[in-house]
């Protein structure tokens, strides 16, 4: 049919204008959490926001992508507990849709792991696990004596062991093509004389440093893992911090990132 441009305007204005309805495909990968000092809790890994099937408007619409940083590297002083990673956000307007990945929970110290899209590990045998956020990622390791737990990741939990737990597996995806792990947990620190602390797990997470001598690894870049906890003893070495987060959304036909 054929619109006047008067008639045109005052469709567009109230709304009533034919929209494009797009469907779209995405991945939302929030920042990972930094691990915990002292034979601290690894972080907790980035929340991962798969969506297969979300409907956005393709004319005369605005979408920002705000991609979440990773909880900077923590100490080596003070001793502290883990800090937050940064949430991921994608916006679409006017349809109003909006998508958030929960940043990865900080590693325990001196106990308690913290919250996040995937928990923080927790740190000795008093320590409870940072819980994760539903749909987007696990909870930490329980604590025990002698070393930090990993942190969750997208796949699994976070685990303890004596040499410092291991960090929670990520998930594979593969919305840019090849498969790709994402959002692995930070492993714990260890404090009982093994040589290493506890595997980042796959998907970026860093792993967790040695008694006495290590500083922990973070996580990886545009992965959302959880950085390691620090060894125990008197180093006082510093806990890894999180890997940035990603923000992918596939239209059709098309990548764009």
């Amino acid at each position: 049919g054929v619109w006047s441009m008067q008639s045109q305007f005052s469709a567009q204005s109230q709304g009533t204008w034919p929209k494009f309805i797009l469907t779209v495909s995405s991945l939302v990968i929030a920042g990972g959490g930094s691990g915990g000092n002292d034979s601290g809790g690894g972080g907790g890994a980035g929340g991962m926001l798969v969506t297969p099937s979300t409907e956005v408007i393709a004319g005369g619409a605005t979408y920002a992508v705000v991609v979440g940083a990773g909880a900077a590297v923590n100490g080596p002083s003070p001793q502290q507990e883990g800090s937050q990673g940064t949430p991921s956000t994608f916006t679409s307007s006017p349809s109003c849709t909006v998508l958030t990945a929960i940043g990865g929970g900080g590693g325990a110290f001196p106990a308690n792991g913290n919250p996040g899209g995937s928990g923080g590990g927790a740190k000795g045998p008093t320590g409870s696990a940072g819980s994760g956020t539903a749909n987007q990622g696990n909870d930490g390791g329980p604590g025990g004596p002698g070393a930090g737990s990993g942190g969750g990741g997208a796949g699994s939990a976070g685990t303890f062991a004596s040499g410092g737990g291991v960090g929670g597996d990520g998930l594979a995806n593969s919305i840019l093509g090849p498969s790709t792990t994402y959002a692995g947990g930070g492993g714990g620190g260890n404090d009982s004389g093994a040589p290493v602390g506890g595997a980042g797990g796959p998907g970026g997470g860093g792993a967790g440093g040695a008694r006495g001598s290590g500083s922990a690894a973070s996580g990886t870049v545009n992965l959302g893992g959880g950085g390691g906890g620090s060894g125990g003893g008197p180093a006082n070495a510093a806990a890894g911090g999180g890997g940035s987060g990603a923000a992918v959304i596939r239209i059709p036909g098309d990548i764009c990132a």
